[in-house]
């Protein structure tokens, strides 16, 4: 069966029966591609799907939910794009979604790319647990397009306000998504040494509360803890532990399956190159 006949299938099955189907299926897919253990099935056949989620929302377009789940699919899709133009493209595409969601969910959040650092820490402080998922969503969105715009001054100089953003999830739960925002904290925090303005050892203690949160099950947390911060200050043998204690674990965990068996892919990259780095 052919990707366009395929398409058309799903489009008259989920429109048939209205939009709470089409949510549900927006987010079965989400959860499908999470608990994928073959990533090369999911960069072969996402692109349909995305195409199948726009056309959802050109009928929909102020489905909050819908919007929100297109944002994540395609930021998960852009981890297996290596042209930085097409990444830069998805990149915009998930922001746009990921802001028109949460914009939809509370309207003061409109814009929110726009705003200055006192704007968005005064707005950030009157959110709670009932917003958590949009917050969340919006700042990974924010947080991917700042990294595929990293040569731009001004996609650099936004951090702070995706840093204030992952901060209230954390103080919101710390546990939200297999601790995702201590990930994004992290990473944020190791971008550079000390010496220039980095925090790599507040990002090394962000690593290690997901780790500690996910009961290890979340390999990805090793992985950018090896990357960014064991990398960053040249110590080879927490590097290649890391690693190492990655190749090891099972990848099989629901909800994390696809980014762990991401996350052995790329430590077997960086222990190859382990004592050349060093």
């Amino acid at each position: 069966m052919t990707y366009a006949r395929l398409l058309l299938l799903l489009w008259l099955a989920i429109f048939t029966y209205g939009c709470s189907i089409a949510d549900k299926f927006a987010s079965n897919l989400s959860t499908a591609v999470l608990q994928s253990n073959d990533p090369q099935i999911i960069a072969d056949g996402l692109p349909a799907y995305l195409l199948l989620l726009d056309s959802m929302i050109v009928d929909d377009p102020e489905d909050a939910a819908m919007l929100r789940s297109a944002a994540s699919l395609n930021n998960a899709y852009g981890i297996f794009v290596t042209d930085l133009d097409r990444q830069k493209l998805l990149a915009d595409k998930a922001l746009n979604y990921a802001s028109r969601a949460i914009c939809l969910h509370d309207q003061r959040t409109c814009q929110l790319t726009q705003k200055n650092f006192k704007d968005v820490e005064k707005l950030i402080t009157t959110l709670g647990k009932n917003d958590i998922r949009m917050l969340y969503t919006f700042g990974v969105a924010w947080a991917s397009w700042i990294q595929v715009n990293h040569s731009d001054w001004n996609a650099i100089a936004k951090i702070a306000q995706v840093k204030l953003i992952m901060s209230k999830v954390l103080q919101l739960d710390e546990t939200f998504e297999h601790a995702g925002a201590h990930l994004y904290m992290g990473v944020l925090n190791s971008l550079l040494p000390a010496a220039l303005g980095g925090k790599p050892e507040l990002g090394k203690q962000h690593f290690e509360k997901a780790i500690k949160l996910s009961n290890n099950t979340n390999l990805m947390a090793k992985v950018l803890y090896a990357q960014h911060y064991a990398r960053l200050i040249f110590n080879q043998q927490l590097h290649d532990r890391l690693l190492n204690e990655v190749l090891q674990a099972n990848a099989t965990v629901p909800g994390l399956t696809l980014i762990n068996t991401l996350a052995q892919k790329q430590a077997r990259k960086l222990l190859k190159d382990s004592a050349e780095y060093f």
